[in-house]
């Protein structure tokens, strides 16, 4: 049983209520080996009235006339459809039948690799847009780049590619990638990724997809950091469980007069004119509040962004002691 118009060989936990799940018995179906496929193509030759891989029967006309020549299929032949079907004896089944087809129209007895290239698409590889194998794949090519191996991203990244998945959805997802585990250890990545894209638009297919590919191999040799990520959803948790504060007085925008009657900006100090263009001492936060999201790395830019940190937290504690910058 399943929801209308949901595929029963769609991932149950996307698509089916989480209560019925648990009601039912799922089988998780697996794909076929080259070595099964192989079977299940000696199994149609059979089934569509051929001989297998030449013996040399004919099997019967089937309007009454001369026995129609059996097909020979050469044996590299059937390994490379084996392959091209990826697994999916549906896939297999199919081109089986479009190669018997185009060959008996085409009067030849005889299917080679060669004939395979010109008889079927090359769309062939199994990449559901909508189901686990598109997923797999992405999170595939993100956890490739994150554990910095860059010949295995540009892997799953042409097989994404080569199944039919589409360059600019691939683009967004580089940008995330960028974002959420390179961040500020290497800000050149995320330009690389946005880089990258507008490439892909300018150029299309296929010279575009190297560009992409550029941002693939750097963003996976690059440094990582995750701090960024886990600061914004630290800062926004923290704004989710403690509501809104008022801005301080001292930070507050004074356009009018009025304004700046009610103290509107008073006091405020200007870092641009402090020693070293900082205001040490100054609280930007509400009153009464003090956290820390940001937490840099030891990697990467983050790096020279973590001794930046220490130095102005130290002229901070200095102020706070009467002590000169």
């Amino acid at each position: 049983m399943y929801r209308q118009g949901i595929s029963p060989t769609e991932n149950p936990s996307f698509e089916v209520n989480s209560a019925l799940l648990s009601r039912a018995r799922v089988y998780v179906l697996q794909s076929l080996s080259v070595d099964e496929l192989q079977q299940l193509i000696d199994r149609a030759i059979v089934i569509l009235g051929q001989d297998i891989r030449g013996s040399g029967a004919y099997p019967a006309s089937t309007d009454g006339g001369e026995p129609v020549a059996a097909l020979q299929f050469d044996p590299a032949a059937c390994e490379q459809l084996a392959r091209w079907a990826d697994g999916d004896a549906r896939r297999v089944i199919n081109a089986m039948e479009v190669v018997t087809e185009s060959a008996r129209g085409a009067g030849r007895t005889l299917i080679d690799a060669e004939w395979l290239e010109t008889s079927l698409s090359q769309d062939l590889r199994r990449f559901d847009k909508g189901g686990d194998a598109f997923y797999d794949q992405i999170s595939a090519l993100h956890k490739s780049v994150r554990g910095s191996d860059p010949d295995a991203a540009l892997y799953w990244f042409v097989r994404m590619l080569d199944g039919g998945a589409d360059p600019r959805y691939l683009s967004r997802r580089l940008v995330r990638m960028a974002v959420e585990d390179i961040g500020l250890a290497d800000p050149r990545a995320t330009e690389l990724a946005l880089n990258g894209a507008d490439i892909y638009e300018r150029l299309g297919s296929p010279e575009g997809e190297l560009a992409l590919a550029q941002a693939v191999v750097y963003m996976a040799c690059a440094a990582k950091s995750n701090a960024l990520y886990n600061a914004y959803n630290a800062a926004r948790r923290y704004v989710q469980e403690n509501g809104t504060a008022p801005v301080p007085v001292h930070l507050r925008n004074a356009p009018t007069k009025l304004m700046k009657e009610l103290g509107h900006g008073k006091a405020y100090r200007y870092a641009h004119d402090e020693p070293h263009g900082y205001a040490a001492g100054e609280n930007y936060f509400p009153e009464g509040m003090r956290a820390r999201f940001y937490k840099p790395t030891d990697r990467g830019l983050e790096v020279k962004i973590s001794e930046k940190l220490a130095f102005l937290k130290a002229l901070d504690q200095q102020s706070k002691s009467g002590r000169p910058g």
